[in-house]
């Protein structure tokens, strides 16, 4: 490709890494598409295209066997590109402003059974103190819906036992109040009685210390989680954003509010929260058979 276009694609992932500091692989992605698009329209530089070149460009790939998603990477890493080198002056506009995102379809999360649910949740061996740690944190994921890092970080202090809710600190910061349920309530008050104090080594508000008696890491409790399949007899892959899935897939399962379930994920977005509704199929059938006329 010409040296000019090659100067650009790093003069573009260095300012990206500087101003962004965007990770090893996303700098080294857009170098790839980049570069790709460069050997494609040689001997023409990268900032000689016009709109109808990009659009040919995308067309090439899609009939060479692209998927949607990876089109939608590409042009996202197009739009920041050309709308650098337009607020560096070297283009005179933007010739990405009118290319449309294709449209994809958003994967349906995984879930479990309530029976896998509760074959996970009963896993753990509960007469020793690390055991009763993770079934409290168990219980607790899958009355809440929290997510990994929510619960990892949890400060005793965000719970708040007679109430009955616990304070979350979700994405942006944003914070919110989840109820937890009688059940997830009594193992918890059972491991802060039993068995924190003795992980804990020093004083320490952390709620669910690892066995140093720190912060757990999010890696250290998906482990775990993957051990308590294996041992629930759970074929399929088990993470800590499974039980999440459960939670939200299950409340509506049973009737819950959609916008009640949005509050409690701490979704910023109905529209993220409304994917559930396609997964929670058990309740759509069940409400179509006692309601339609011919069901």
């Amino acid at each position: 490709m010409p040296a000019s276009s090659a100067q650009l694609i790093d003069q573009f992932v260095d300012d990206r890494w500087l101003s962004r500091g965007l990770a090893t692989n996303t700098l080294a992605a857009y170098r790839r598409d980049l570069t790709a698009l460069a050997c494609w329209l040689q001997p023409r530089r990268l900032d000689e295209v016009s709109a109808k070149d990009l659009f040919d460009y995308l067309g090439h790939r899609q009939t060479t066997g692209y998927h949607a998603r990876s089109s939608a990477r590409l042009l996202s890493c197009l739009r920041g590109f050309y709308r650098w080198l337009a607020e560096r002056g070297t283009l005179p506009r933007d010739p990405t402003a009118r290319l449309e995102h294709p449209k994809l379809g958003r994967p349906l999360p995984k879930s479990l059974s309530e029976a896998d649910v509760r074959a996970l949740i009963e896993a753990p061996d509960v007469s020793i103190p690390r055991g009763l740690r993770d079934r409290a944190m168990l219980e607790l994921l899958y009355a809440t819906g929290l997510r990994i890092t929510e619960l990892v970080t949890l400060r005793s202090s965000m719970v708040n036992v007679r109430q009955g809710v616990v304070r979350v600190v979700g994405k942006g910061g944003r914070e919110r109040l989840v109820p937890i349920g009688d059940e997830a309530l009594g193992w918890l008050g059972r491991y802060v009685v039993d068995a924190r104090p003795a992980l804990l080594r020093e004083p320490s508000d952390v709620l669910f210390p690892s066995r140093l008696g720190q912060q757990m890491t999010r890696q250290t409790f998906w482990h775990a989680i993957k051990k308590y399949a294996m041992l629930a007899g759970i074929v399929r892959d088990v993470s800590p954003h499974t039980l999440r899935h459960a939670f939200a897939t299950h409340l509506i399962n049973h009737g819950a509010d959609l916008r009640a379930v949005q509050m409690m994920l701490g979704h910023a977005d109905l529209t993220t929260t409304q994917i559930y509704t396609h997964v929670a199929q058990s309740r759509l059938k069940r409400v179509h058979a006692e309601h339609h006329p011919r069901g």
